[in-house]
């Protein structure tokens, strides 16, 4: 009666565990994904033997009767090596498709060993090498998976980092504030500024603030309503809003599309609103004696 498919792929990974690693190595740099730019040999060298030996812990404990599911306990090895390794990947600039392609080299030097090992068999060399291709490729989409949502955590952490330089509240002046907008406001990035806006009102006991638009390069009706809900927010926190960088064509605009701006005061330069807002702080500018 022959061996399991199982039982013959594991005498594979652990006879020849060196072999199929630097064979594995090999076939990365025949498909163009090894990366040797980003990665030393030892580090490749070393994922490959953590991620081989997890494989190799999983094929044991996780295949019965030629069925499995990376999802199960026996594959947490593998999932734990491979978060690190793809985090690792990831930061320095892989791809996914590099990815996917780094995992499915283990092909080669597998079907190469089992070929060997199963010559005289072609009936069973057929199953096993099934096997160990609905392995690696299930392996490889996994990876894949956990790749790209290792990307977006990245992704999203790099957004909310610029959105936090990109929304900088800066005090002028005692109990004056300003906001320098820069490039568009959308909802994602109106929200951070109210956030971060009120809770610096907070923080410095401000009186008025100065949102300024003299670098956002369209108002349309969207960011208008943007800015008014955010002045309105200010008011509620009991200081003044003065819309600053109202230039002849966003105030054109806003006429046009019938946006009125109520009770919020607008100026057309930074200058002007923190004159005014000096005032209103009970400050004024003049110059010295002399000048």
């Amino acid at each position: 009666m022959p061996r399991s498919a199982t039982a013959n792929i594991l005498t594979i990974l652990e006879t020849s565990f060196d072999g199929v690693v630097e064979e594995w190595l090999g076939t990365q740099v025949q498909e163009g994904v090894k990366r040797s730019d980003l990665f030393s040999d030892a580090e490749s060298r070393t994922q490959n033997a953590d991620l081989l030996k997890a494989f190799s812990k999983g094929v044991r404990a996780g295949v019965v009767d030629e069925e499995f599911s990376l999802e199960d306990e026996a594959w947490e090895d593998l999932r734990v090596v491979l978060a690190d390794v793809s985090k690792e990947r990831v930061s320095r600039g892989v791809t996914p498709t590099e990815m996917a392609t780094f995992v499915l080299a283990l092909k080669a030097p597998l079907f190469k060993r089992l070929e060997e090992h199963l010559n005289d068999d072609q009936g069973v060399l057929i199953r096993d090498v099934l096997l160990v291709t609905r392995l690696v490729d299930a392996f490889a989409v996994y990876t894949n998976e956990i790749f790209i949502a290792e990307r977006d955590q990245i992704i999203d952490r790099q957004r909310q980092e610029m959105l936090e330089l990109s929304t900088p509240v800066v005090e002028l002046w005692d109990r004056v504030l300003t906001l320098p907008l820069i490039g568009t406001l959308d909802s994602a990035r109106a929200q951070e500024v109210m956030e971060n806006l009120l809770e610096t009102i907070l923080e410095r006991q401000a009186e008025v603030v100065i949102m300024d638009i003299t670098g956002v390069g369209t108002v349309d009706t969207q960011v208008a309503q943007h800015l008014l809900r955010a002045a309105a927010a200010v008011r509620l926190m009991g200081a003044e809003c003065i819309i600053s960088g109202i230039s002849p064509m966003i105030a054109q605009t806003m006429v046009q599309l019938g946006i009125d701006v109520g009770t919020v005061s607008t100026r057309s330069s930074i200058r002007t609103a923190l004159a005014d807002a000096l005032q209103k702080v009970g400050y004024v500018i003049k110059t010295t004696e002399g000048a």
